[in-house]
């Protein structure tokens, strides 16, 4: 028997711990009201993540508010904070709220007070700080004994209504006030400000929007609630953020985002580029989007002209070197000169005046945050108490419904005062009119009030109301002003139960308070909305001359500029020069191997120095058998002669050649034994120039160069008929009627020889003729 005590068996005539207000689940193994811990665990875990869900997170799409936002606005309320009152200390606010109705840190209450004031945060600031209530630069605002706060005019859409029955209010946390579980929003805020929360397994961003459009938008939904979200957008094109930018999405985006309720669009900021004196420029940036600040691109371009060694390396990675020469390279100093009158002020200024601006202003966006991605995901807590994601129409539709059902309360409460007001008025009129007798009966009587309610047929509240008036209320004036109240309180009263019988009054009513709402406190749209392509770095290192020098074994180094001296050139012991090839760092490299695939090295990732470099095979993986054959450097648009010793060849530009991937592309088809020849530039016209061809029997063949085909990969066409033993050594593009071939006599001497092309034209894929002497050809230029 184990005598080890049962740490779960409970404790006889102790307190057990509170179980949460859900029905128990019991099992065989379970009984006497004990639930099993699973169970309790996943029962206590799903109401804390609703919880949060409803009292932090998630705001609702009536009032577009969360707890802490609503309880802040309606305490500040309370205490006469409205618009144009004299601010009070923010820690007397957060007092109030956290004694009455938030039973949180007061960290928290403030930190919400603090973003309802930022200009910079909500489209429409609710909370009217005084002091330092942060930056957009990301500075923290003041503590709350240095800075006061109020209302502002805008937040009357919220609590001009309160007091009239539109909504309901609930018990705070110890139940010693109410306080509302709703504010009666007249306009649909939680489009308006936006919201942003993360909750237990969701989360929202809903993005602010203009008030004037969204104002349209549900004029128009309350008109024809038939219409779809792409008619709405046609009044509420976009989000509408309140520093400004310009949305790049295209519509079709933005309508799918509307749509499903989820989404992102992509913003970047305005510029300007200023012109100054003898053609120089520079770029005046003056919104920027969401998210971004002036101290943080330019920390963004700091940490890019600076960077530093990352964890666990001892020098700058190659990206970090390239990204540092390109930006030094374009940009000559940044500052920031924003101020009072100015939000936002960057100043970029080029290194060169020479430089084109739009590529300037592109890699700024790229390499920055002026141009970055909002999320879309309006999650919100609708009418049914659920929290869901809604598209653009479900938000709209749900707030026309609370609207409706605002409007009918304060509507019924509204008459209901004007019923009790005439009621008691009815009473005083009957007291005017038999105001001798009313006199007699009050003087005559023990207990005045049955006995007036028996002489006249008043109610007790008639009666309670006669008793209480002043003798000043019974002068003839008084007569006069009792009969004309009370024949506009009757007419009230009809107006009113027109309103809530016929609809199309109603619904007349629900427009008019809103169009009125949008004229009062609508503005016009900050951010543009203006369809763009996504700012793409197409050039990602400095653009600048660069040499690269390639060895007999395959070994590539690189030398800055052009011209270099290559007499102060050294090479590994039995190694020698094999080609220099001068281009600049923004073009491509290809290498060509002798199994016809074409591979792509960046310039800027070839060694420099004064070692021996790299090998080729370190920069790419060649496959196996296949060794370098040919390089070229040259623009994406650049064209080359691409020919085999098999006789075939044809035109291919640079960008056919080039590929992301380390272990290139097929390209050039070779039969068993072929060789790749040197790849000829093509410079002028094709239709101006002749193709020269030359053999190892020493033949040479000229053609136009415009029966060449241009093709992306392949074998091509055959530029010259080859007899058995029999290669092409050389190919070269003339523009005139003499060529100059670089030979090898049959005794081995080494000289360029200048020949005249006539007699050697011919049609393509013809043998050609015999040159004098039988020369070898390596290379064939123009004179």
């Amino acid at each position: 028997m184990n005598d080890e005590p049962d740490l779960f068996a409970p404790v006889p005539n102790a307190a057990q711990p509170p179980v949460p207000p859900a029905p128990v689940v019991e099992t065989e193994e379970e009984g006497d009201g004990w639930i099993a811990l699973d169970h309790y665990a996943e029962r206590a875990y799903l109401e804390y993540a609703m919880s949060v869900v409803k009292g932090r997170a998630l705001p609702e799409v009536a009032d577009g508010q969360k707890p802490v936002q609503r309880r802040i606005l309606y305490a500040m309320r309370d205490m006469g904070l409205v618009a144009g009152a004299k601010p009070v200390k923010s820690a007397r606010v957060v007092g109030e709220i956290l004694g009455k109705y938030h039973p949180h840190g007061d960290s928290s209450a403030y930190e919400a007070m603090v973003r309802m004031a930022q200009d910079f945060t909500l489209r429409y600031p609710l909370v009217d700080g005084q002091g330092n209530f942060g930056s957009r630069d990301g500075d923290g605002a003041a503590a709350m004994r240095y800075t006061e706060a109020r209302l502002t005019p805008i937040s009357e859409l919220l609590l001009s209504e309160i007091d009239m029955g539109t909504v309901d209010f609930v018990p705070n946390y110890d139940g010693a006030f109410d306080e509302p579980a709703l504010l009666p929003a007249r306009l649909p805020m939680v489009l308006l400000n936006g919201a942003s929360g993360i909750a237990v397994g969701m989360a929202t961003e809903i993005p602010p929007h203009n008030l004037t459009e969204v104002a349209r938008a549900a004029l128009a939904l309350l008109a024809k609630p038939e219409l779809t979200t792409s008619e709405l957008m046609a009044y509420v094109p976009g989000p509408d953020f309140p520093g400004g930018g310009q949305i790049i999405t295209p519509e079709a985006d933005i309508l799918s985002a509307y749509e499903g309720g989820r989404g992102s669009v992509r913003v970047r900021a305005k510029w300007e580029i200023e012109r100054l004196a003898r053609g120089q420029w520079r770029v005046i940036v003056t919104e920027l989007p969401p998210g971004s600040s002036a101290q943080k691109v330019l920390a963004e371009i700091e940490e890019a002209t600076n960077p530093k060694v990352k964890s666990g390396k001892k020098t700058l990675s190659l990206d970090q070197q390239n990204l540092k020469s390109l930006m030094l390279s374009m940009l000559d100093r940044v500052r920031d000169e924003s101020d009072s009158a100015c939000p936002v002020r960057l100043v970029f200024e080029p290194k060169s005046s020479r430089q084109n601006p739009d590529e300037f202003i592109n890699t700024l966006l790229v390499q920055t945050s002026l141009e970055g991605n909002v999320s879309m995901n309006m999650v919100m807590i609708g009418l049914d108490g659920r929290p869901g994601q809604k598209g653009l129409k479900a938000i709209l539709s749900e707030w026309l419904d609370f609207r409706h059902t605002t409007v009918t309360r304060r509507l019924n409460y509204r008459l209901d005062k004007v019923g009790q007001r005439i009621h008691i008025l009815e009473g005083r009129m009957i007291a005017f009119i038999h105001i001798d007798e009313v006199i007699r009966v009050i003087r005559e009587a023990d207990e005045p009030k049955p006995d007036l309610m028996r002489a006249f047929g008043l109610s007790e509240l008639q009666a309670d109301d006669i008793l209480e008036i002043r003798l000043r209320q019974l002068a003839r004036l008084e007569g006069f002003k009792l009969e004309k109240e009370l024949a506009e309180l009757r007419e009230e009263r009809d107006a009113l139960r027109h309103l809530l019988a016929d609809p199309e009054a109603f619904r007349a009513l629900l427009s008019d308070e809103i169009r009125k709402d949008a004229a009062k406190y609508g503005d016009a749209r900050r951010t543009e909305i203006r369809a763009a392509e996504r700012a793409v770095l197409n050039q990602t290192v400095a653009d600048e001359p660069v040499t690269l020098i390639l060895s007999q074994k395959g070994w590539l180094r690189a030398r800055v500029g052009h011209n270099v001296d290559l007499s102060a050139l050294s090479f590994k012991d039995g190694d020698s020069l094999a080609c220099v090839v001068e281009t600049r760092t923004v073009w491509p490299v290809v290498v060509l191997d002798t199994k016809g695939r074409a591979y792509t090295i960046d310039a800027a990732a070839v060694p420099t120095g004064r070692g021996d470099g790299a090998p080729v095979t370190s920069l790419l993986d060649m496959q196996d058998g296949a060794k370098l054959a040919q390089l070229l450097a040259a623009p994406d648009d650049a064209r080359f002669v691409v020919a085999s010793s098999g006789g075939y060849g044809f035109v291919a530009k640079v960008s056919d050649m080039t590929g992301r991937v380390k272990a290139g592309k097929a390209f050039l088809t070779l039969d068993e034994h072929d060789t790749v020849l040197t790849p000829v530039r093509v410079g002028a016209a094709l239709d101006s120039c002749k193709l020269v061809a030359a053999s190892t029997l020493g033949r040479l063949l000229a053609f136009p160069a415009s029966e060449l085909k241009e093709l992306a990969k392949g074998r091509g066409l055959m530029l010259m008929a080859l007899e058995e033993g029999d290669a092409l050594t050389a190919v070269g593009l003339v523009a005139g009627e003499k060529a100059l071939l670089a030979t090898t006599s049959v005794r081995g001497k080494v000289a360029d020889e200048k020949l005249s092309l006539g007699e050697f034209e011919g049609k393509r894929g013809r043998k050609g003729k015999a040159m004098p002497k039988r020369w070898q050809v390596s290379a064939i230029t123009d004179l």
